[in-house]
């Protein structure tokens, strides 16, 4: 693994990889996600200083990771790779079934169900699982960096988008946080 892997431009690079961060960016203002489901965003309004900075930032490091891996060549006879892309795939897949579970839920609902019954946040559960997958594949120390702090910077504003959330959705929310863990674990059966 290196710090600062050699750049170049080319077909087999780790963009191939980052193609799913697009697809999210572009595709998900053209409704995949229903219409009116504002609570992926509008929590945003009642950030604090420190909170917009920090989101700020976030932005700036997706823009970063998406410029860095145009640049950042895969290499396939490595053992890095090879061991990358499992925990990349696995990402992925953990990914998808968040936005899918998110897609298909209606929009006066609560998501819940899949993999949203083992973790209140499993977004960036996924998404860290797949960053690092990204980063171990390419073999690359900066990208792995840029992967924690792209799903770190979240932490900060976390407790106000939990608030959020908690008056949207009042007692549905609230019993959902009692049974079902912050990052990931068991749900709590329900009480009969």
């Amino acid at each position: 693994m290196t710090l600062i892997p050699a750049f170049e431009i080319g077909v087999w690079n780790a963009w191939i990889l980052m193609i799913w961060l697009l697809i999210h960016y572009f595709l998900g203002p053209l409704n995949i996600i229903p219409k009116g489901r504002e609570e992926g965003n509008s929590f945003v309004t009642e950030f604090n200083k420190r909170q917009k900075s920090a989101f700020f930032f976030l932005q700036i490091v997706y823009l970063l990771m998406l410029i860095y891996s145009i640049f950042v060549p895969i290499k396939l006879d490595t053992v890095w790779f090879y061991v990358g892309l499992p925990i990349y795939l696995l990402g992925l897949i953990a990914y998808t079934l968040v936005f899918t579970g998110f897609a298909i839920t209606p929009i006066d609902k609560l998501v819940t169900q899949g993999i949203y019954r083992y973790s209140r946040n499993p977004m960036q559960i996924s998404m860290f699982i797949l960053l690092v997958g990204v980063g171990i594949a390419t073999a690359s120390w900066i990208f792995l960096f840029l992967s924690v702090a792209f799903v770190t910077l979240p932490l900060i504003w976390l407790d106000t988008e939990e608030r959020y959330l908690l008056e949207y959705y009042g007692n549905a929310y609230r019993d959902y946080t009692s049974r079902t863990p912050r990052w990931i674990g068991i749900p709590k059966s329900k009480k009969v």
